[in-house]
This record gives C-alpha cells, sequence and structure tokens, in this order.
C-alpha cells in the first residue's frame, strides 16, 4: 500500500448531515460534496495513540440504508457456517452495521465454531504500519492464536488451514488495486482452494461506488501483493464480486488466474458471497448510513479514500508530496521548488474534470505557517481518480530538476510499476520526460476501462 501520515478526519457536523440527507433521498452529488470536497477547517494531530477500540457490545438499534454482509449473514442464521470449524480473516473494518467486530459476532453464534484468526496487512487490530512484517501470535482478547498474512507468509499454509472445515473472509476494501486487502483475499482463496476449505466471503461496499473505473490496467508481469489481478487502477467492484470473478473467470483476471491455483482446483474449490441489502452501485459511503472504520493508519475517512487514488501515484517517485508536512495526506499537494499559488494555477489550468486545487495553510515549523494545495472534488460525476497522479509525473519531469523516473534505480523503478502497472506510460516518461502525452494515455486507458467495466458487468451482485 502506499502510505504517509495520519489524515484529517471529516468535520463531524457535516458527516452527519450527509448521512441524514442520503437517509431523506437527497442526490449523491449533494451527499458526495459535502463529505469529500472541502478540507476540514483545522488541520488535525498527528495519529500516535493505539488502533480504534472495536465495539464488542451491541448498540441501540439505528435503521441504516444498507445491511452489510455480515448482518445478512446473522439473518439467515449463519447457514453456510452451522456444525463447522472456521477460520476468519479480518481486521478492525470487520463489523456489523451496529459496530460489533464480526470476530464477537462469530463467537456468540450458535453452532458456530471459530477456531483461529488471520489477520492482513496493519493486523486484526490495524495498529502495525504499513508494510511491516507481523508474526502470527495469540489474540490477547480472546485467546485465540493469530496467523498474520502479511510476514513470513502471504498466503496461509496447509499447516494453517489444517482442521479446518471454512475461511470467512471479512475485508473492507477502498476501491483502488494496490490496496493489499484485495490480494489478501485472493491469495487465501487460492490457498483454501488447494487445500478442501470452503471459502464464505462477507460482503462490503466498494465505498467509491460501484461506477468509478478509472487508470491503467496492470501489465501481467507486474503482478504483485499490491496488484494480483489485471483491473484498471479504480477497479468498481465490491470484493465479494471480485472473488465471484476470480472463481468464475480466470481469463478475465488472467496472468495466468488471480487465484494463481491449478483449473481442477480453482472449479473444485466452493465458494460461498454473502451479499449487502441496500447496497447500489451509484451509492458513495457517506450515502450508506454506515460509520467509517480506519481501514489503516492513513486512511482515516471518506475524504483520504478520495484522496488514495488521485495523488498516491503521482508522488511515488519525485518531488511531489501527498500532504502538506503531515496535514490533508492524499488530499493536499506541494512541492517544494513550486509556490503553493503558482501550482494551483498550473494545475487548473489544465481543467481536470470534476476538480479545483486552492491554497490552504498548515501550522509549520517553529511556529511559521505551511502552504500547500487542498485537491477538491466538485463534481464527482465527472471526476477521473487518477488522472491527477499523470499530471504530478509530468510536472515533476519539469520542475525536479531532473527527470525522477530516468533516474530511478532498479528497485525503485519497480515499486512504481508494481504499483501503477503501465510499463509504456513509465518508458514514455524517461523517454519525453515533460513532454510526455498524457491526455493521449488518459484517453487509452478510458477505453480499456470500459471494455473492462463491460466484461465484469455479469459478475455485479448489485446493480
Amino acid at each position: 500500500m502506499l502510505g504517509t501520515s495520519r489524515p484529517l478526519p471529516l468535520n463531524g457536523i457535516l458527516t452527519l448531515a450527509v448521512v441524514l440527507l442520503s437517509v431523506l433521498g437527497c442526490s449523491s452529488s449533494q451527499s458526495t460534496a459535502r463529505s469529500a470536497n472541502a478540507p476540514p477547517q483545522r488541520p488535525p494531530s498527528t495519529h500516535s495513540g493505539p488502533a480504534p477500540v472495536i465495539n464488542t457490545s451491541p448498540t441501540s438499534a439505528v435503521s441504516y440504508p444498507v445491511m452489510l454482509g455480515i448482518d445478512v449473514f446473522k439473518a439467515r442464521g449463519f447457514d453456510a457456517a452451522i456444525g463447522k470449524r472456521v477460520g476468519l480473516l479480518t481486521h478492525p473494518p470487520g463489523v456489523n452495521r451496529n459496530g460489533v467486530s464480526t470476530i464477537d459476532t462469530l463467537r456468540r453464534a450458535k453452532g458456530v465454531n471459530l477456531v483461529v484468526l488471520f489477520g492482513p496487512e496493519h493486523g486484526i487490530y490495524g495498529d502495525v504500519k504499513a508494510a511491516l512484517d507481523i508474526e502470527d501470535s495469540i489474540d490477547h482478547r480472546t485467546g485465540l492464536p493469530v496467523y498474520s498474512l502479511h510476514g513470513k507468509h502471504r498466503r496461509p499454509t496447509k499447516e494453517m488451514l489444517k482442521g479446518l472445515d471454512a475461511m470467512i473472509i471479512d475485508l473492507q476494501d477502498i476501491g483502488t488495486r494496490s490496496y493489499t486487502f484485495v490480494s489478501c483475499m485472493l491469495y487465501t482463496m487460492g490457498a483454501c482452494f488447494e487445500n478442501g476449505v470452503e471459502v464464505i466471503v462477507l460482503d462490503r461496499p466498494n465505498p467509491l461506488g460501484g461506477l468509478k473505473v478509472d487508470g491503467p490496467p496492470l501489465d501481467p508481469q507486474w503482478k504483485s501483493y499490491v496488484g494480483a489481478f489485471r483491473a484498471p487502477y479504480v477497479h468498481g467492484l465490491t470484493i465479494g464480486e471480485i472473488a465471484r470473478m476470480a472463481k468464475k473467470a480466470p481469463g478475465i483476471m488472467k496472468v495466468p488466474n488471480a487465484l494463481d491455483v491449478s483449473e481442477t482446483d480453482r472449479l473444485r474449490g466452493k465458494l460461498t458471497v454473502i451479499p449487502m441489502r441496500g447496497w447500489q452501485r451509484s451509492m458513495r459511503w457517506p450515502e450508506t448510513g454506515l460509520k467509517w472504520v480506519p481501514t489503516s493508519q492513513y486512511i482515516q475517512d471518506f475524504g483520504s479514500v478520495v484522496g488514495y487514488p488521485m495523488s498516491g501515484l503521482g508522488t511515488y517517485l519525485g518531488k511531489f508530496s501527498h500532504g502538506i508536512g503531515k496535514y490533508y495526506p492524499f488530499r493536499g499537494i506541494s512541492h517544494p521548488k513550486i509556490r503553493s499559488a503558482a501550482l494551483a494555477k498550473i494545475l487548473n489550468a489544465r481543467r481536470m474534470p470534476g476538480m479545483n486545487f486552492r491554497v490552504v495553510e498548515v501550522p509549520g515549523k517553529n511556529g511559521k505557517k505551511a502552504t500547500g494545495l487542498y485537491a477538491e472534488v466538485t463534481d464527482y460525476d465527472a471526476w477521473r481518480p487518477t488522472e491527477l497522479n499523470f499530471h504530478l509525473m509530468q510536472l515533476a519531469c519539469r520542475y525536479d530538476g531532473k527527470n525522477p523516473f530516468s533516474a530511478a534505480s532498479s528497485s525503485q523503478e519497480r515499486g512504481f510499476l508494481i504499483h501503477m502497472g503501465s510499463t509504456a506510460f513509465f518508458e514514455a516518461l524517461k523517454r519525453d520526460g515533460a513532454g510526455v502525452d498524457v491526455a493521449g494515455y488518459l484517453r487509452e486507458w478510458e477505453a480499456k476501462s470500459r471494455i473492462y467495466q463491460q466484461q465484469t458487468r455479469k459478475y455485479w451482485l448489485y446493480q
């Protein structure tokens, strides 16, 4: 995953207004404008405390537009897990619509025998920084063994799966290819299929909605843990839909298939996806009525979910930062050689659909003020989530002093490519620098995104 310091939480009053308006039937553009566009009035302090506490007790009944997969599973009496020894792959956002963790929901479920936990990147409590390895452990709260899938192993071993009848997966994705929870699910599915363990995926919303598909597809040679399948960078699917597609359509997933298993194991593997109720593809997160639980230390709110595909790739190499100091990560843009007002003029002159850039001030060093740009989404429907990245790459070639792409080491080059995915664009950046044809590549990727979306429609669970 791409990372930075703690993002700024959304203004609580505005977020509450978004939820109330969406429940009353306001348009999606209105609710998104309030939740994703304007930066909060005051920047936050750096997150240095423990991970958010998981609520283990039921709260008072609240009416939400969306029932999550775990809520539907409970309403069905946990039918697919009754009488089975199960493992659970989850993390802090793995909660029901009242905020109760799936760990506790399953432990209380009659007839379900939860015997082991599995943790993705950041761990089951979300308190480990991005990219750090995590060791196996015993959960201090439940006493259950916890196998890390972000340490020595990325894929469950035969020994880890020994004695299990089913693996339940409850992970919250953010709709972008390089966020590793989809990869973790796919690796786990493959291991389970090879070892005769049923997979049960509890579906969750794509917070960006199910209609945004954008950015470069992944070249086959760059398949990795930050890109396990050949989707555009913004993939437009829920995690349950991706699971269905991986099981049924290896020709779309490719390289050679996203599960890395034999055809025999893929066909023999048993997958059950528990869909949501009430979710529609046009919904962004604020319209679900659900509270956002941070998926990592850097994705603390819906605003940072929106920012992640906008600037993470564009600041991977070069001197641009996707933040202003420790503030506005993924939404703040700064460059040490360009004044903020001048940069705002440069970016706004490019007329990126649905975007506007304005100067903001934050506390700097020694009591001084620091400035940068805030990237706001003014029209969500017109907005192309990844476009800003490629303008930043082009501008880095002009303002960094030397072309950061032609100067990249082999390890930097590989790190960039496994995230971004397009060898052709990287070679064009190295060759043409500031003269790279950004518009031409955007058109090419848009056409490929339309084809991909048509290919994947048959695996949609929601309209």
